[in-house]
């Protein structure tokens, strides 16, 4: 698989793994910081960026067996590494299998499934339903609009990702980490930050005053200074 990637500085290696249906360009204020004292290197999922897409439908484990294939590629080994969202998942993965990174911060780090409501167990229940008789409308209606936009194979491999829960993972880590949370971050709050922080045994975390999801960029300097100190 032809990878897709932004290198840039010198020294010992930092990644940085990038949020669903985002790219390595998401990163830009972080490789354009790090790489005077890193050496960055910014990677494309499959499926997303310039990358390749999915040959089949990935789920965690399959983004991860990835990662370390690509790692492997570009010669780059036990890196610091710089995550958002999707890409926290991803790292939470590998680090769960040993000695993956030396050290990680994650932002925004997705992966700690909600517990299911009684309404929505009920909006899936009609979802299915509704589904067998008219599945076109049962996507437009009941599908989140991230979802919507995805092909039917990268669909496939969404409703993988979104529904394994990672805590059991998150306790098998063994390396540093530092969880940065933004304040009104609605997709991944502080408190997934702090189930994880329970599970990860020394690990960090950070809330960001006036940040959401996306604090690694609506603070890049209160952000990439708290991940320079972690990571030192």
């Amino acid at each position: 698989m032809r990878l897709s990637y932004l290198q840039k500085g010198e020294g010992k290696d930092l990644v940085m793994l990038h949020g669903y249906l985002s790219s390595k360009e998401s990163f830009y204020p972080q490789i354009n910081y790090f790489s005077k004292f890193y050496r960055v290197t910014a990677l494309d999922f499959p499926g997303f960026g310039g990358a390749d897409e999915i040959p089949y439908a990935y789920s965690v484990s399959d983004y991860a067996d990835w990662t370390g294939e690509a790692l492997c590629a570009l010669g780059i080994g036990n890196p610091r590494v710089i995550a958002h969202s999707f890409g926290g998942r991803v790292a939470v993965k590998c680090l769960s299998r040993g000695g993956a990174f030396e050290r990680a911060v994650l932002c925004g780090c997705a992966g700690i499934v909600p517990k299911r409501t009684f309404r929505y167990k009920a909006r899936v229940k009609a979802y299915r339903v509704i589904k067998k008789f008219a599945p076109r409308y049962a996507e437009r209606r009941f599908g989140s609009a991230e979802y919507r936009s995805l092909s039917p194979l990268m669909r496939e491999s969404y409703k993988k990702i979104v529904n394994e829960d990672l805590r059991e993972d998150a306790k098998k880590i063994s390396r540093p980490v530092l969880f940065i949370n933004g304040e009104k971050d609605g997709e991944t709050p502080p408190s997934s930050a702090e189930i994880y922080a329970a599970c990860v045994r020394g690990s960090r975390t950070l809330v960001l005053k006036g940040c959401g999801h996306f604090a690694h960029l609506d603070d890049p300097l209160a952000f990439n200074l708290a991940a320079e100190e972690f990571l030192l």
